[in-house]
């Protein structure tokens, strides 16, 4: 694994084009304002699984991590970088099996269960409602909590979001009190239930939404204290979730959760490796991710047809890639190495969300810390960032954005094992500081491009941002070369109110235009 230097890089980006480069045309109309990206589409996942909570986030007190109140210090800053705007939690399976007062309370009294959805092991409870709280209040985030509808009751439902949410004097809220929170916490979002069509109960569509029915009756808060409520919807290509959940729990619900893994072979039973792929399995991943379209594509139809209205989103609240584990590990923990391919994928899964931004108001990834696409890893003190993290905080300037109609021209398609796939993604959208902001994946792990984009509206005179690649394709970062890759700078001038990118092979750009 050998990373393309940055002084080399800096200047093949700014001379000519190169003979054999593929040209293609990106015209944004900045004179018309689509949607507005929602920041929460850049939402995390924290789930009890593996060492995604116990040792990635939370070490407890008496650790000799440095920690502000059990919470990892490095963990946390880098997150703070992210501008992380959501966090789910428990769960995940795991929600479905989690009973809220075994959270609460002194930590050496809580319950110690199985956690046995995920590798069987002790689960200590020693992160229950106040510490998750304590992580939303330091990240500076939301929350978004999982009710467990699976194992769990309507009262035991309702009870835990009167103890977080209520500003009375009942018994919850004192109890509340009494356990150091005086003020009713915020829950941005609440989801009752998690996959209810597997590990949430294996339920049909109508009697989930019958269920659902039944436990948001009970689900009440002060006015101005209502989360909004998401029903669990389906996964893959299954539409038939969105289309009974929007007819049938519509009342009082903000939005239908939708689910989708990348998997290099389509197969979970063998998904593939996370490192050490050929170009076939490089090729097959980004085109498995790029299915993510086609079925918001028809969920939104659906959504469109019943409700009209637009007041039903459409969350991705799983998303990201699944390999096979890694070697040597606990098969429960769901660690996997994290590589260049995992950025492009999230690359691209953004600029598809921001294009269906009027519905997908909301996504968490799977997940934050040391489980699957994660955006760190840790190892007990040592911590690394992952080209996953970086493609985040690549993109930070589309929180809140407003999109702007962007379209391909000319694309060269990139192909292998006899299909094809677009070899440029791109998204544009203005910021919140006013500037045009560009998003480019080059999906070839071969060819690099030369990408003319035509901002109508603006005098363009140049633009600058960053640039992830490598060269290879399944470069990441390890405890012993933490920075072996990384964003770097990256700069283009305007000829003739016009800008030519040159988008290396395998890569992600993202620009300020400077006008």
């Amino acid at each position: 694994m050998k990373a393309i230097k940055p002084t080399i890089l800096a200047l093949s980006m700014l001379a000519a084009s190169a003979s054999g480069f593929a040209q293609v045309s990106v015209t944004i109309d900045a004179s018309k304002s689509g949607p507005v990206i929602n920041k929460n589409v850049y939402g995390q996942f924290a789930e009890h699984l593996g060492t995604g909570i116990y040792e990635g986030l939370w070490v407890g007190q008496d650790s000799k991590i440095p920690n502000t109140r059990g919470w990892r210090n490095d963990v946390v800053g880098a997150l703070k970088d992210l501008k992380v705007p959501l966090v789910r939690w428990p769960g995940g399976c795991f929600a479905d099996e989690y009973h809220w007062r075994d959270g609460i309370g002194a930590r050496n009294k809580r319950p110690v269960k199985v956690n046995t959805h995920w590798g069987g092991v002790a689960e200590v409870n020693a992160v229950g409602t106040h510490e998750f709280f304590d992580l939303v209040d330091i990240l500076g985030t939301e929350a978004y909590i999982n009710g467990n509808l699976g194992s769990g009751t309507p009262q035991e439902m309702a009870e835990w979001l009167e103890y977080m949410t209520s500003d009375t004097k009942s018994s919850l809220a004192e109890q509340r009190r009494k356990n150091g929170r005086k003020e009713p916490y915020k829950v941005a979002y609440f989801g009752i239930g998690n996959e209810a069509w597997g590990c949430g109960g294996n339920m049909k569509p109508e009697y989930y939404a019958h269920l659902y029915n039944h436990y948001a009756t009970f689900l009440k808060t002060p006015p101005n204290a209502r989360p909004k409520m998401v029903a669990s919807g389906g996964n893959d290509a299954d539409t038939k979730w969105t289309e009974v959940l929007s007819k049938e729990a519509a009342r009082g619900t903000d939005g239908i959760s939708f689910h989708y893994y990348t998997l290099p072979t389509g197969v979970w039973e063998k998904k593939g490796a996370a490192t050490g792929f050929e170009e076939n399995e490089w090729f097959s991943t980004l085109q498995q991710t790029l299915r993510m379209d086609g079925f918001i594509k028809n969920n939104v139809a659906i959504l469109d047809k019943n409700d009209p209205e637009k007041k039903i989103g459409f969350y991705v609240d799983e998303w990201g890639t699944w390999y096979d584990v890694e070697p040597g590990t606990n098969p429960g923990f769901l660690f996997q190495r994290n590589t260049l391919r995992d950025a492009v994928v999230a690359a691209l899964n953004f600029n598809i969300f921001h294009a269906h931004a009027e519905r997908v108001r909301m996504t968490n990834i799977a997940q934050m810390v040391n489980v699957l696409q994660a955006m760190i890893i840790t190892d007990k003190d040592k911590m690394l960032l992952t080209p996953t993290y970086h493609a985040y905080k690549m993109y930070v300037p589309f929180q809140d954005a407003t999109s702007l109609p962007t379209a391909v021209n000319n694309d060269v398609s990139y192909s292998a094992n006899n299909k094809s796939i677009p070899g440029i993604s791109a998204s544009a959208a203005k910021g919140k500081d006013g500037k045009v902001y560009v998003a480019l994946v080059n999906t070839n792990p071969r060819q690099a491009s030369d990408v003319v984009v035509d901002l109508k509206g603006q005098n363009v005179t140049g633009a600058s941002g960053q640039v992830l690649t490598s060269d290879a394709m399944d470069a990441h970062n390890t405890f012993d070369k933490p920075q072996a890759i990384k964003p770097v700078s990256y700069s283009a001038k305007a000829a003739n109110g016009k800008l030519t990118l040159k988008v290396p092979a395998k890569s992600v750009v993202v620009v300020a235009v400077e006008v």
